[in-house]
């Protein structure tokens, strides 16, 4: 794997905890020479991880819209900032060039970008790894969430196995290093007359 994007947010959260896990990120990427993909912000966890990922010696590629640059949060010292002119264009040179996504804690953007992933992979548009890093058990409701949609038969079991969720950076990796994914929604295939 040499490049992962992170979706996270754009403010630090309530705890130390989440900043420290940002950080802790960071560095596992930089140590295993992968290159973060992120929004390019210089704002909250984004731009912790940023430069978490700068100051031990890794790549960071921000992607960022030209609206949020004129409102001065692009990262000043990043690897490469692509920009770009909408939110859509974000997401789709982001997958472009990642090999996997994680999603930190964060608000709805955090969650937006990562269901858009995460359904663009059970659609077959991609086949690479979308995790939760669930620190401080923030993304519990919303494994539940994907348990209930799985017992209520509106998510195939194959697609709640694409559901990866770790408490480390280096637990995520790891699941990363192994992931295989499921075949696209069977409807997708067939011919229709």
């Amino acid at each position: 794997m040499k490049s992962i994007a992170v979706f996270c947010g754009s403010s630090e959260g309530s705890s130390s905890i989440y900043k420290e896990s940002a950080i802790q990120l960071g560095q596992e990427l930089a140590r295993n020479q992968i290159t973060l993909i992120y929004g390019g912000a210089n704002v909250g966890l984004m731009g912790i991880v940023a430069d978490a990922v700068l100051n031990h010696g890794g790549s960071v590629i921000g992607v960022l819209p030209q609206f949020l640059q004129n409102r001065e949060i692009a990262h000043p010292s990043l690897t490469e900032l692509i920009m770009v002119e909408s939110m859509h264009e974000r997401k789709a040179k982001m997958v472009e060039l990642a090999d996997g996504f994680i999603a930190l804690p964060g608000g709805p953007g955090t969650l937006e970008e990562y269901f858009e992933i995460f359904t663009w992979g059970q659609l077959g548009l991609h086949q690479k790894p979308c995790g939760l890093l669930n620190i401080n058990h923030y993304f519990d409701p919303l494994i539940s969430m994907f348990d209930t949609m799985e017992r209520n038969q509106f998510m195939q079991t194959k697609y709640r196995a694409m559901v990866i969720t770790d408490e480390t950076p280096e637990g995520m990796l790891k699941q990363f290093s192994v992931y295989e994914a499921p075949s696209v929604k069977s409807y997708l295939t067939e011919e229709r007359t």
